[in-house]
């Protein structure tokens, strides 16, 4: 099965998993050839299916400069493939697509100075990404002047953040981020302390209160088709150019195909 993809695949073992909820996890992988790939890129990845390989597209979470892989996945009841991935553990391997693509990377072109990334679940995986980058280019002279970001994260229940954590102490250590959690049920959490609410509906409150004007500031929608359609509708009204607003779409959430 390996030797007749072997053109299109590599097998990525699975080296460190951890856990966050019933249905959400991260898992690292260290396939035998390095892929080459820029933050907010993704790759496929999948396992064995009868003659094929049931794949699908997962933005990289780890920094180019990592020497392993990592990923933030969801699984869905339905779905096909997800609740396969929920049952590999350390030393299992995927079949892993031999190129990352993606175009949803940080904008250097426009010469805005403000990024305004937005996500539901697992799709801050790619912001991630481009936070570990950001500090490191900074931190080793490739960037001299930093961008400014501001991470919106929307979840149901604060146990599916997964790397809120991370973000939050990078945000206390970088005055160019700022994250923003915020859960949409509250009720079922009543120990939650912080911003509550869809991220469609807060949008525009931190648009207005952090100032990122459409003058200043590229958008970027990535995690479930509704919350980047209302996103995106909010983002037009303010005056936001469709040219300034980045989107990555997670089907059904996060089970479904990036075209390939």
């Amino acid at each position: 099965m390996a030797d007749e993809h072997s053109d299109k695949y590599m097998m990525a073992p699975i080296t460190r998993r951890e856990d966050y909820s019933p249905t959400l996890w991260s898992v690292w992988m260290k396939p035998p050839e390095a892929l080459a790939f820029r933050a907010g890129q993704y790759v496929a990845f999948g396992v064995a299916n009868h003659d094929k390989v049931l794949e699908r597209a997962f933005s990289i979470v780890s920094s180019p400069y990592e020497p392993e892989l990592e990923f933030f996945i969801e699984r869905v009841p339905e779905g096909a493939l997800s609740p396969k991935l929920h049952q590999l553990q350390v030393g299992d391997a995927v079949f892993m697509r031999k190129k990352a693509k993606g175009i949803f990377n940080v904008d250097v072109k426009s010469g805005h100075s403000q990024h305004f990334l937005i996500s539901t679940v697992t799709g801050i995986a790619p912001y991630i990404s481009m936070v570990r980058t950001l500090a490191r280019d900074l931190k080793e002279g490739r960037l001299a002047q930093p961008f400014r970001l501001v991470v919106l994260q929307g979840v149901s229940k604060s146990d599916e953040f997964g790397y809120d954590r991370e973000l939050q102490a990078a945000a206390e250590a970088y005055p160019w981020l700022t994250y923003i959690p915020t859960i949409s049920r509250p009720w079922e959490d009543p120990e939650w302390q912080g911003e509550r609410g869809r991220v469609d509906d807060l949008v525009r409150k931190y648009a207005d209160n952090l100032e990122l004007t459409p003058e200043t500031t590229t958008a970027y929608l990535c995690g479930n088709p509704g919350m980047i359609v209302n996103a995106r509708d909010m983002l037009r009204r303010r005056g936001f150019e469709q040219a300034s607003i980045k989107e990555e779409t997670y089907w059904a959430p996060g089970e479904g195909e990036v075209e390939y």
